[in-house]
């Protein structure tokens, strides 16, 4: 039974994917244990609460500096040993030490088909404000192992979706998150919690 901790930061619609997910065996195997948010007003926090997931704030603006923030981070992601730990909209920046004791078993959810619009300061909304200013013509998501840097760990799924005439980045927004987002992040997990996807020189290899 993979034992799985969920990070994020707002509202929750790809944890409740997951949950959703969980519920309905699409992802099997599989034990959501906590969620952690460092937005004590978080949606998510409610979403985990109200489907019996232990759920916990611990938030950086708590701690006089980021070092002890990330001590008390770790400890509490340590207590709850987790086996796969998913940074579904997480806006912190992992500590370094997490990312080499979890390495292989932090995975992220990002909003663009990787290598696109990626990288430091590419989150949430401005994702899709830059893909429309480029006038790219096919939009997506991708699923990747995080490594120490931005975006740039193994990628394991993505999924492409189209653009439409007038679309506005908040529709795009919403659209990746339906056509993709909420189904590759549950698969992936699956895929995890089944043995069916390993890393080989660098890259991450699906099995049948």
């Amino acid at each position: 039974m993979l034992k799985v901790l969920v990070l994020v930061s707002g509202g929750g619609t790809n944890l409740q994917a997951i949950i959703d997910a969980v519920r309905e065996n699409k992802i099997t195997n599989t034990q959501l244990i906590g969620v952690i948010s460092n937005n004590k007003s978080a949606y998510a926090l409610t979403r985990a609460e109200e489907n019996g997931i232990p759920a916990y704030c611990i938030s950086p603006k708590s701690f006089e500096t980021r070092a002890a923030f990330n001590e008390a981070f770790l400890a509490k992601v340590n207590e709850l040993q987790p086996d796969l730990i998913v940074l579904a909209g997480f806006l912190v920046v992992i500590p370094p030490e997490m990312i080499r004791t979890y390495a292989g078993r932090i995975i992220n959810i990002h909003p663009s088909l990787i290598p696109a619009f990626c990288g430091t300061g590419f989150y949430g909304l401005k994702v899709h404000e830059k893909a429309l200013e480029r006038g790219v013509k096919v939009a997506g998501a991708t699923v990747h192992f995080v490594d120490e840097g931005t975006d740039t760990g193994p990628i394991i799924l993505q999924k492409p979706v189209m653009v439409e005439q007038g679309d506005t980045p908040e529709v795009l927004q919403r659209r990746v998150m339906e056509q993709a987002e909420w189904q590759i992040l549950p698969q992936a997990i699956d895929l995890i919690a089944n043995g069916k996807v390993k890393l080989e020189d660098g890259k991450a290899v699906i099995m049948e």
